[in-house]
């Protein structure tokens, strides 16, 4: 980074700043306690903008461009200096040069997680990250706000300086949006663009800077609101359970120690559905196979119904035999003796899925 002023004697009579630096967002420039000439050169470089401050107050905005300083084209530091039929003499003037180019790819995140109120869980913690890209739009805003008196306002500052404010001014906007938890956690992609025209009007207003993107990379839930999360997701996927206690109770089919006798009828009753697409089955392979230890064929008559082995009802249902012999055994499903085997009338089995 070059600092190019000509100096003629103790007056200055070009103004101007080099960036070769990516990132500077803003830069005092260099007086050396000299006076500025009238009619000194001030020449500002495309992505660049130059703030006069004079006695605390601030002036005269230049953008890119040669500017030669006179009372036409400093209006408001002819009114500070009371300066009412031009000016002839020196004066003295603090010169601040802004970078207003983009700058992209800036980290933000929640160092402590967020709370936001939640139609369908209440009061959720979340943390989030992400990137944004901004640029400087307001230099006195900017200034007061955010880089104040500093000779050379870098990157790396503003970063540490904004961090907070960032999370801050999300956390307004997500609590404002009343974006669900579950569409937080499944599509912050889409989120940042949403919470982008809230972010952005706080953003100019108090700091002088525009968002110009918002990208959410990551936002996590505690682990107790994921695992609801996928329970909502699993039961969309399963059909119409619509309640998550149906859905527990749902999802402990096929699982042979799901609660022992006293389970399998509450599990058969949620499960109605899954069975009865089970039972269409039973009429082909399912009904047909038999393993050595079990008899080749059932009789072809109970009370002149087709019937079952308890082996092919738990098979059909997705338990364990032990389960149903226990069904059986309490009474809550019908089965009978057939010489050394019991058998169990498909009818009974469909009743005891109705409930009835």
């Amino acid at each position: 980074m070059g600092i190019f002023n000509f100096i003629k004697g103790e007056l200055i009579e070009i103004i101007e700043w080099t960036d070769d630096s990516r990132d500077t967002l803003s830069y005092r420039w260099p007086d050396d306690d000299k006076n500025i000439k009238n009619g000194a050169q001030l020449i500002v470089r495309e992505s660049q903008q130059a703030q006069f401050v004079a006695t605390g107050q601030y002036a005269d905005l230049f953008g890119p461009g040669k500017h030669t300083l006179s009372t036409q084209n400093i209006p408001i530091l002819s009114r500070i200096y009371g300066w009412k039929h031009g000016f002839e003499s020196p004066f003295k003037c603090d010169v601040y040069f802004l970078n207003t180019r983009l700058f992209t790819g800036n980290k933000w995140g929640t160092s402590n997680p967020v709370m936001m109120r939640d139609a369908d869980f209440g009061v959720v913690r979340l943390r989030a990250f992400g990137t944004y890209d901004f640029r400087i739009v307001n230099p006195p805003k900017f200034l007061k706000e955010v880089a104040g008196t500093d000779q050379n306002f870098r990157l790396d500052e503003f970063a540490d300086t904004m961090r907070s404010r960032i999370v801050s001014v999300f956390s307004e906007a997500l609590a404002k949006a009343n974006v669900p938890a579950l569409d937080v956690a499944q599509r912050y992609s889409e989120l940042g663009d949403a919470l982008l025209p809230l972010i952005n009007p706080a953003m100019v207003d108090k700091y002088g800077i525009e968002i110009t993107a918002f990208v959410l990379e990551n936002v996590s839930v505690p682990p107790e609101v994921e695992k609801a999360i996928d329970a909502r997701s699993s039961m969309g996927a399963i059909g119409n359970l619509n309640e998550y206690v149906k859905y527990q109770m749902g999802a402990t089919m096929g699982q042979g120690d799901g609660g022992g006798a006293a389970a399998v009828p509450a599990q058969m009753a949620v499960g109605f559905g899954l069975a009865q697409e089970m039972m269409k089955g039973m009429t082909g392979s399912g009904a047909q196979a038999a393993t050595p230890a079990q008899p080749q064929a059932a009789p072809a008559a109970f009370g002149g119904l087709d019937v079952l082995t308890p082996e092919q009802a738990a098979q059909a249902l997705g338990v364990s035999v032990e389960d149903v012999m226990a069904s059986i055994e309490a009474g809550d499903l019908k089965a009978r003796k057939i010489g050394n085997a019991t058998r169990i009338a498909k009818s009974a089995l469909e009743a005891f899925l109705h409930g009835e």
